[in-house]
């Protein structure tokens, strides 16, 4: 047996603390850095063939977008066409209606011009106020086709002279108009709506020339009587 006392326990010492175990431990992320390629040729060749393939994968990108941009600007190029194409039918379309609708209101007076035609070449001279209220006929139907395309004759006798409406010929000395007025029309105007189709030729009024004064000693020369 040994003779070492037995140490006793201090009751006024703190309790020990248990040890610690494993699943205690807090772990701590350690990042590793990515293996560095081996040295020596075989590394470089590694790098270069991730440069090619990054390379190509890259061109195999440009090439996509390539075609993509291509196939837009086809699809652009082809609705410009298109719309082109579709904007001149309906120009083309809207001359021929528009011409269409005009042929259309002249031909009943083609047809009246026609009959007198014909009405002139059988009848004799008896027959002239015939022939005379067959073309009154034939122009009133021209007035009417006219009011109907919206067309209107320019108002221009005894109206100011307006260089957007008319278009002067001469100029003529009256009394009977005010000057600067149309006193003659030659050839009538005609609108289509707010725009002209051709000015009214017209002959504009001016003020009449003064009388020539009577030459000095007229008068006594005229009342002298002639000596033998």
């Amino acid at each position: 047996m040994s003779n070492e006392p037995t140490q006793e326990p201090d009751a006024d010492a703190p309790p020990a603390e248990p040890a610690a175990t494993p699943s205690d431990v807090e772990e701590i992320p350690v990042e590793v850095d990515a293996p560095a390629p081996p040295a020596g040729p075989e590394g470089q060749i590694a790098a270069l063939e991730a440069k090619l393939a990054a390379a190509e994968e890259a061109k195999a990108t440009a090439e996509r977008e390539k075609k993509d941009n291509w196939d837009k600007y086809l699809r652009a190029v082809a609705d410009v066409e298109n719309g082109r194409k579709r904007a001149k039918r309906d120009l083309d379309d809207a001359r021929a209606d528009a011409r269409g609708k005009v042929l259309k209101e002249m031909l009943p007076v083609v047809d009246n011009l026609e009959r007198a035609v014909e009405h002139a070449s059988a009848g004799g001279p008896a027959d002239s106020q015939a022939i005379l209220d067959g073309v009154k006929l034939v122009l009133r139907q021209f007035q009417q086709a006219f009011e109907r395309l919206d067309v209107h004759a320019v108002d221009a006798m005894g109206q100011a002279f307006d260089p957007n409406l008319h278009e002067a010929i001469s100029q003529q000395e009256t009394a009977e108009f005010p000057v600067g007025t149309v006193c003659q029309v030659l050839q009538r105007g005609y609108r289509s709506g707010e725009r002209l189709l051709r000015p009214a030729m017209v002959v504009v009024a001016k003020a009449p020339a003064a009388p020539a004064p009577a030459p000095e000693g007229g008068d006594a020369a005229d009342s002298a009587e002639p000596t033998s």
